[in-house]
């Protein structure tokens, strides 16, 4: 399964990206615009998600739009959720350590062209 090695490897790779590192947390940017990132879950969520919460690595991702994200969610459960902070807001949350590579680098991909688009408008 997926690492934060291979997401690295993955996001780095497209053309335009920036890796940040802030207060501990990386998030990667194309052209300033954020399309993944460590999402650690904080208090509200856990609260929210009650003893579903993971325990493991979190990856934060933007998707097209929100039909693209209720997609991800309704396709497998194990992997991609959600909180109420990010109700109506395109972005996917990721246990990283359930994802295959191949379908990391899918969605990796796919939010890099979803904010890359913008980053050009």
């Amino acid at each position: 399964m997926a690492t934060w090695n291979d997401v690295r490897r993955i996001a780095t790779s497209m053309p335009d990206v920036t890796e940040r590192v802030r207060e501990g947390v990386v998030d990667w940017r194309v052209r300033d615009k954020l399309f993944v990132w460590q999402r650690p879950l904080r208090k509200t969520d856990l609260a929210a998600l009650g003893p579903s919460a993971p325990d493991g690595p979190i990856l934060a991702a933007r998707v097209p739009d929100l039909g693209a994200k209720e997609a991800l969610l309704a396709a497998d459960e194990s992997v991609y959720f959600t909180t109420p902070h990010f109700q109506g807001y395109p972005a996917i949350l990721v246990r990283l350590e359930h994802i295959p590579v191949e379908e990391l680098e899918e969605l990796i991909v796919e939010a890099w062209h979803a904010r890359a688009r913008r980053a050009s408008s």
